[in-house]
């Protein structure tokens, strides 16, 4: 079997970026596992491209993009090593997983490189975004824990 898992070419004809800075790998040892949500903020702001390469995830992107119609709303996708599908998340989107089994990885490109500074995130169990996590959350950092809430992030034109 072969499939194309990414051409600069067809992002462009599509609208998205398609740059890529980083590629990180995610393991995550215990099924329920959350990490995020997660986004960096003008000037430094990252595109996503995710893949589940061992096991399942579900993962949610919620729309911070000032002026979107969509504005702090978020969707919900699973994504499957069988299924091998990806989920393009744009920049000033955050974005957070919760492994659905125990050894799932996730692998992802990012479009601009890590930059501390403009590291933003919301709480994963915000309940203005109303999350259903599919499975109990079991374990999350202590930093992802520790996001404002939506209400706490200021207007749309600080994103």
């Amino acid at each position: 079997m072969f499939a194309r898992a990414f051409c600069a070419r067809e992002f462009e004809e599509h609208g998205l970026e398609p740059a890529v800075a980083q590629g990180n790998l995610s393991t995550n040892v215990h099924r329920g596992t959350v990490r995020g949500l997660h986004y960096q903020t003008l000037p430094a702001p990252e595109a996503k491209l995710f893949r589940c390469i061992r096991g399942a995830t579900y993962h949610v992107v919620v729309d911070f993009r000032p002026g979107s119609d969509t504005y702090g709303e978020h969707v919900g996708v699973e994504l499957t090593a069988s299924g091998r599908t990806a989920l393009y998340v744009p920049e000033l989107c955050a974005t957070g997983y919760q492994a659905l089994v125990d050894g799932a990885e996730v692998f992802y490109t990012v479009s601009g490189f890590y930059s501390p500074e403009h590291e933003q995130g919301v709480r994963y169990d915000d309940p203005a975004l109303g999350i259903e996590w599919p499975l109990p959350v079991a374990r999350i950092s202590p930093k992802d824990a520790s996001w404002p809430l939506l209400s706490d992030l200021g207007t749309r034109s600080e994103a």
